[in-house]
């Protein structure tokens, strides 16, 4: 039998800081340490956003996909799976987490020992965002346009609501597919494999 999942979206609160207050990256860092509870993101406008905590489901579906990547990635070795708590200062000075990234070892070798305990100053070069109950659908695809635009080479907005996969890459359309089976990594991670069964049910 299917389980249909019904979405409710709600808004993030946003806070407008500037002109009155303008963060550096390292009180930004600040900041959100001694907000843990919270999940914060910085627009590249200096806008601060401030999302619910992950539900269950959700949290499940995302732990899910992080074994997944992060144990291609230990035996690739090529680069580096990141988790949703990890935020990245992307080139146009927003400040993002996206629920899983991995970067290309060469891009890390460069980050000085404090930089790589703070936010990562790059945009990753793969993200996946996957959409929760109270996500926006249309406010997920602008932050994976903003990844791509700032230098991912591929991303995947993975929304189990509608059982659909959008697959973004540079200098292409958005491709979607429908109730996929499996979405490939090829060939920016190469032999990189996502089952997508074990995704669109939670598991519980």
């Amino acid at each position: 039998m299917a389980i249909v999942t019904t979405y409710t979206e709600s808004q993030p609160l946003i806070l407008r800081t500037r002109p009155a207050i303008d963060m550096t990256d390292d009180q930004f860092f600040q900041f959100c340490q001694i907000n843990r509870d919270l999940r914060i993101e910085r627009t590249a406008q200096g806008d601060i956003v401030i999302m619910t905590p992950a539900g269950g489901a959700t949290g499940a579906r995302n732990l899910r996909i992080n074994l997944r990547l992060g144990l291609w990635a230990i035996q690739d070795d090529q680069g580096v799976a990141f988790g949703s708590s990890t935020g990245f200062i992307l080139p146009n000075g927003a400040t993002r987490s996206p629920d899983g990234a991995w970067v290309r070892r060469s891009r890390l070798v460069g980050l000085r020992p404090e930089q790589k305990e703070k936010f990562l100053p790059l945009c990753p070069d793969f993200v996946i965002e996957l959409r929760s109950p109270s996500d926006p659908l249309a406010m997920v695809k602008e932050k994976m346009q903003e990844y791509i635009s700032n230098g991912a080479q591929l991303g995947w907005l993975i929304d189990p609501a509608s059982r659909r996969v959008y697959v973004y890459r540079p200098a292409a359309e958005v491709e979607c597919l429908d109730s996929p089976a499996a979405v490939s990594g090829d060939p920016i991670l190469s032999g990189f494999v996502l089952m997508l069964a074990e995704i669109w049910q939670p598991g519980f």
